[in-house]
C-alpha cells in the first residue's frame, strides 16, 4: 500500500464539495504559491482556468520567487533550492487546472508541500520560528522518507477524522469515495485500508498525540482537517476547537490557515 497514492486519490475524490476549492484557495487568487505555474514552466493566464490560473502564473516566477514568497529565505539555509518538492506542487496544480487523474503518490506528495508550505507560512506569520517540514522539501535520506510516510498517514487520518465530526461517514459515501479511487487506479488494499478507517470511531486523542512537540505537523493536520470538511455545523466548529487546542496552536496561527483555505475563524 502507498499512502502518498492513497492521499492524492482521496484530494482528487473529494471528502467534502469544497475539498477542491479549499486546495486552489491555498495556491492562488492571494494564497501563498502565487507564482506556482510560471515557477513550474506554465502559460500566460489567458488560457482557459480562469482566477487560479492567472494567480499562479502571475507572480513573480523562478524557484527564488517561490522561496521568497513562502520560505523567507530559509531554503538556502536546508540545503538548496533543489530540496524544494517541485515535482509533487507541480503534479497537483495539474490536477486542480487541467483536471488530470491517476497522478496518485506525485499528487499525494503535492499534498504534503501545499499544507508543509501553509504550516511553515502561518507560523513564521504568528511571531514563531518554524522548521521547513518535510514533505515541501523533498527527503534527503531513508529515514526522513520515512518520516514523511508516517506524517502522510497522520494527515490521511486527520482529514477522515475531521468527517466523522458530526457523525460517522454513511455507507453511500464510502461507496462514492472508493468508486472514485477505483476510477482513478488506486489499488485494492489502499482501498480497503480506506473504508477501514472510514469505520473507525474518531481517534482524535491519538492524531494529537501523533503531532506532539511538532507544530509544523500539527498545522499541517490542522489545514488537512479543513479541507475535508465544510465546517457548516456547530460539531465541526467544535471539533476544530479542539483540535486546534490539542496540537498547540495559537490562535494566530489557525485564523491564517483558515484565511489560506479561504474560510474565516469560527
Amino acid at each position: 500500500m502507498n499512502i502518498g497514492d492513497l492521499l492524492g486519490g482521496l484530494v482528487q475524490s473529494g471528502l467534502s464539495p469544497s475539498t477542491e476549492n479549499r486546495v486552489k484557495n491555498s495556491m492562488g487568487g492571494g494564497g501563498i504559491l502565487e507564482g506556482l505555474a510560471g515557477m513550474l514552466g506554465g502559460g500566460s493566464g489567458e488560457s482557459a482556468g480562469g482566477g487560479l490560473l492567472g494567480s499562479l502564473t502571475g507572480g513573480a516566477g523562478g524557484l527564488g520567487g517561490i522561496l521568497d514568497k513562502v520560505l523567507g529565505g530559509a531554503g538556502k539555509a536546508v540545503g538548496g533550492n533543489q530540496n524544494l518538492a517541485i515535482g509533487g506542487l507541480g503534479a497537483l496544480a495539474g490536477a486542480l487546472l487541467g483536471g488530470k487523474k491517476g497522478l496518485g503518490g506525485a499528487l499525494g506528495g503535492g499534498v504534503m508541500a501545499i499544507l508543509g508550505a501553509m504550516a511553515f507560512k502561518a507560523l513564521k506569520n504568528a511571531g514563531q520560528r518554524p522548521q521547513v517540514p518535510l514533505g515541501l522539501l523533498e527527503p534527503r535520506d531513508e529515514g526522513e522518507k520515512q518520516q514523511l510516510e508516517r506524517n502522510s498517514e497522520l494527515v490521511l487520518k486527520a482529514m477522515i477524522n475531521a468527517a466523522k465530526a458530526d457523525g460517522q461517514i454513511d455507507k453511500g459515501e464510502i461507496q462514492r469515495i472508493v468508486g472514485k479511487l477505483q476510477e482513478i487506479g488506486v489499488d485494492q488494499e489502499s482501498q480497503q485500508y480506506l473504508m477501514t478507517e472510514m469505520r473507525k470511531s474518531m481517534e482524535t486523542d491519538r492524531l494529537i498525540a501523533g503531532a506532539r512537540g511538532n507544530l509544523e505537523l500539527g498545522a499541517q493536520l490542522y489545514a488537512a482537517s479543513l479541507m475535508a470538511i465544510e465546517v457548516d455545523t456547530p460539531a465541526e466548529k467544535q471539533y476544530l476547537a479542539q483540535l486546534a487546542s490539542g496540537l498547540g496552536l495559537q490562535p494566530g496561527v489557525v485564523q491564517q490557515v483558515h484565511e489560506f483555505v479561504g474560510l474565516q475563524p469560527a
